[in-house]
């Protein structure tokens, strides 16, 4: 993203993250005759110890100098998770922690190296997908298909999981809830976002997404951030009936910055026993 959309996403992230915060979570006062939702940008001044006119230039995307120790102020203020922090950062400092040198939208494809394809293996009965940074889809194991689709059978440019999700009728289907279902990929997609500030595939993308499904935009502004998100999911298979999974994001450490998506089994429900019948 360039300098001024990197300060507009910096605005948008303030502003929906002041409106969670009720004041009496935060030791304030609710009062009577609040026109919006959250704390007022007063507020959040006062919570961070800074200057009310600053934090109104900084949450309207004005150009200023900011510091680390006002970016910890305001986080705490703001009662931001660790992601969220470096997301603000990312957005405020141009350097954020993890920012990255990627400039340019095109990843060429990655091979998995012989222990991740050994692994995908070994996690049978458990769906897992291995994705890029873009949420490009590099890689899935037997389970994953019959779960949710055949990957194979998609051009290898539309392989994105954020794409799947808002124009595939399948996931739509699957998902009971789908909209906790995707909030869970977006979370992640924003993480990125916020990394990899400078590479511009990521507005293309966003821009791009914003016409395929009426619901898009609502949901991106609503994300939260964060690089690993635990959610337990429930599914209604064409097949196996009712299915329970808990969905784990494991960081693959290495150059080409590749993410597990594994779904468990819950151990409670009959899933696992489904899925085997399943695929056997």
């Amino acid at each position: 993203m360039n300098h001024s959309t990197r300060l507009q996403v910096l605005s948008q992230f303030l502003k929906a993250q002041r409106a969670k915060l009720q004041p009496e979570a935060v030791g304030l006062p609710s009062g009577s005759r609040r026109r919006t939702p959250g704390l007022r940008r007063e507020e959040v001044a006062q919570l961070a110890g800074v200057s009310s006119t600053w934090y109104t230039w900084l949450e309207q995307g004005r150009d200023i100098k900011v510091s680390s120790s006002v970016l910890d102020a305001i986080a705490a203020a703001l009662q931001l998770t660790v992601d969220e922090r470096k997301y603000l950062y990312a957005l405020a400092l141009e350097a954020g922690p993890g920012a990255s040198p990627f400039k340019h939208g095109e990843l060429s494809q990655p091979e998995l190296s012989a222990p991740l394809q050994y692994m995908l293996k070994e996690l049978r009965y458990c769906p897992t997908i291995i994705s890029d940074r873009h949420c490009q889809i590099v890689g899935w194991n037997e389970a994953a298909s019959h779960v949710f689709l055949g990957f194979e059978q998609i051009p290898t440019d539309q392989r994105n999981m954020i794409r799947l999700l808002f124009t595939r009728k399948e996931f739509q289907r699957l998902a009971v809830n789908w909209e906790h279902f995707v909030s869970g990929y977006l979370a992640i997609f924003r993480a990125y976002y916020g990394q990899y500030f400078e590479d511009g595939w990521y507005e293309r993308f966003l821009e791009e997404m914003s016409g395929v499904h009426p619901k898009f935009d609502a949901l991106w502004e609503q994300s939260r951030v964060s690089s690993a998100p635990e959610v337990l999911l429930q599914f209604r298979h064409a097949k196996a009936g009712k299915m329970l999974f808990h969905l784990t994001s494991l960081q693959v450490h290495g150059s080409a910055d590749l993410r597990c998506s594994v779904y468990t089994p819950a151990l409670e429900s009959t899933t696992e026993s489904k899925l085997k019948q399943l695929m056997d």
